[in-house]
């Protein structure tokens, strides 16, 4: 099916064939595991609004897996393409996890999603044992479900949406990001591969790791290789926190939150402080892009989840999440549409 073009112009917005403006931004999505099902809803409701265009996504992790999955899809069938592609995804991830004895899903649906009956034990696995002494053969369920939810080929041929997905090179500590040209199962495995519980992706001759350790996600590519200034963050991990942790479990949680948040971190700090270069007045050369930064994230949701909630794949909690995705996005389209291609609506002070 041939889409048309919603990719910015220099005379700025474009339309569609009903005359509906469409501003295009791009998106950055974060990893959290099953978390990611709230960026789903996010990616629902700006795919269903209808006057968003995508230019390029930066992804990380369960980010990487909503890209490529959206950009499987738009490319065979549009923005309902990729709805439903996505949905079909998440739907994948529910049935493989409904198999996993102990139905941990179920039972942590029932208690606020906090608690999986599983987690405590695997917890300390895998801080005993190795993926490569536990799953000496490599399984990853994670790689039939994406080669049954999305065709690579055209999807490495495809420039209509860019895409940019993050993985950590375990030699070097380096980020390396893959482009649609570079785009392979094990692209998307290796951004998603936290080394407790997979064994590294190798990929050319190098072993790789999670995305999110060095970028989760990058904003540079997006800087560097799209068209549109304006960049919509999608936050899985909390930035703050209300309470200091205390539990074994809460401190490494947190911990975690603040190393793979730390990079975006850093490069949402440099931008604001480019920002202000140009804005008064010490850069005006035309050399640097302003950059318009935005957030849509579930601040007052997401920190009452603990790090378990993370494995709970359960088609409950991640409907759970999705609906809470949409909501927020629809909040976030009504409050902000009207300043894309103006200014940047994210909270700066929450990042400085």
């Amino acid at each position: 099916m041939q889409q048309q073009d919603t990719r910015p112009t220099p005379e700025g917005p474009c339309t569609d064939a009903a005359g509906t403006a469409i501003k295009t931004v791009n998106l950055a999505l974060q990893g959290g595991g099953a978390h990611g099902a709230f960026a789903w809803g996010v990616l629902d409701q700006l795919l269903r609004d209808g006057r968003i265009g995508i230019d390029g996504i930066s992804a990380t992790s369960a980010g990487a897996m909503n890209a490529v999955v959206l950009a499987s899809g738009y490319a065979e069938g549009g923005r309902e393409g990729a709805r439903r592609a996505l949905d079909a995804f998440w739907a994948r991830i529910a049935h493989a996890a409904s198999a996993v004895p102990g139905a941990w899903a179920s039972a942590a649906f029932a208690n606020r999603f906090e608690f999986s009956p599983l987690f405590p034990a695997f917890d300390v696995f895998v801080r005993l044992f190795s993926p490569y002494q536990f799953n000496p053969i490599n399984f990853n369920p994670l790689r039939t479900i994406l080669e049954q939810c999305v065709d690579f080929e055209p999807l490495r041929a495809n420039d209509r949406i860019t895409l940019f997905l993050s993985a950590t090179n375990v030699r070097t500590g380096k980020v390396r990001v893959f482009e649609n040209a570079e785009i392979t199962v094990d692209a998307v495995l290796a951004s998603a591969c936290l080394p407790t519980v997979f064994q590294a992706v190798e990929i050319d001759g190098e072993a790789y790791w999670d995305g999110g350790y060095m970028g989760n996600p990058p904003i540079f590519p997006l800087i560097y290789g799209c068209q549109s200034r304006d960049v919509v963050v999608v936050h899985l991990n909390p930035v703050t926190r209300p309470d200091v942790p205390r539990t074994a479990t809460e401190i490494i949680n947190r911990s975690s939150e603040i190393a793979f948040n730390s990079s975006l971190l850093r490069e949402l700090r440099a931008i604001d402080f480019i920002t202000r270069l140009i804005d008064e007045g010490k850069i005006i050369d035309g050399s640097v892009k302003r950059m318009l930064i935005h957030s849509i994230d579930a601040e007052g949701a997401m920190p009452s989840l603990g790090v378990n909630s993370k494995l709970n794949a359960g088609w409950e909690f991640l409907t759970h999440l999705k609906a809470l995705g949409q909501q927020k996005a629809a909040e976030w389209l009504a409050a902000n549409y009207e300043h894309l291609a103006v200014r940047s609506t994210a909270d700066f002070s929450l990042y400085l």
